[in-house]
C-alpha cells in the first residue's frame, strides 16, 4: 500500500502545479525594475551620432520609453498606435532603437512617422539588457522621478493604451 502512495502524492502534486500554472498568462513576466529607478544610460541619438541622450533627459515628466526595432515585426504592428497615440493624448515617448542598424532604423521612421521625442541608439543592446528587455517592442512607464511604474512586454494595441497605460499615466501626473 505505502509503495503505491508515494507515486500517488507525487502524481498529485504536479496536477495542482499544471493546474496552477494553466491558470496564469504566460506573456506575462514580471519585471524586478517596477518601483526602482530606471537604470542609467548615456547613448547616442539615432538621428545625430554626435548627441547623446540619457536618463536624465527624460526624467521630470511622466515618460514612456519604447524599445523597437526596424527589424521587429510586431513593432511595425504597434507603431501605428504609438502615432496615433502621441497626437492624441500628447505623450512623453521616447524610443530605444535596440540591436538594428542606424540606416535602416531611420529609414523606417521616415516611411512609418516618428512619434518619439527622441530615440537613443543602443547598437549592441546593452541598455536593453540593463532594463531586462527580453525582446522587441516593451515599452516602460517612468514617473517624473525616473521610477519605472510599469513595463509592457509586446505590441501595445489601442484597448491596452487606453485601458491601463492613459489611466496610470493621468495618475501619476496628478503625483507631487
Amino acid at each position: 500500500m505505502i509503495r503505491y502512495l508515494f507515486p500517488l502524492t507525487i502524481f498529485i502534486g504536479l496536477t495542482v502545479l499544471f493546474i496552477y500554472g494553466l491558470q496564469n498568462d504566460p506573456r506575462y513576466v514580471p519585471s524586478p525594475l517596477i518601483n526602482k529607478i530606471a537604470p542609467k544610460f548615456t547613448l547616442p541619438t539615432l538621428h545625430n551620432p554626435e548627441s547623446n541622450i540619457s536618463i536624465n533627459d527624460i526624467k521630470g515628466t511622466v515618460s514612456l520609453i519604447n524599445v523597437w526595432a526596424s527589424w521587429c515585426i510586431a513593432c511595425r504592428l504597434e507603431h501605428s498606435v504609438l502615432n496615433e497615440a502621441v497626437k492624441k493624448y500628447h505623450l512623453t515617448l521616447y524610443g530605444l532603437n535596440y540591436k538594428d542598424k542606424r540606416t535602416n532604423a531611420l529609414i523606417w521612421l521616415e516611411n512609418l512617422g516618428n512619434p518619439y521625442i527622441e530615440s537613443a541608439y543602443d547598437e549592441y543592446g546593452n541598455t536593453g539588457i540593463d532594463y531586462g528587455v527580453y525582446g522587441v517592442p516593451e515599452t516602460f512607464l517612468l514617473d517624473k522621478k525616473g521610477v519605472i511604474r510599469y513595463k509592457h512586454i509586446g505590441p501595445i494595441d489601442k484597448r491596452q493604451l487606453d485601458d491601463i497605460i492613459m489611466p496610470l499615466i493621468k495618475e501619476l501626473e496628478q503625483e507631487k
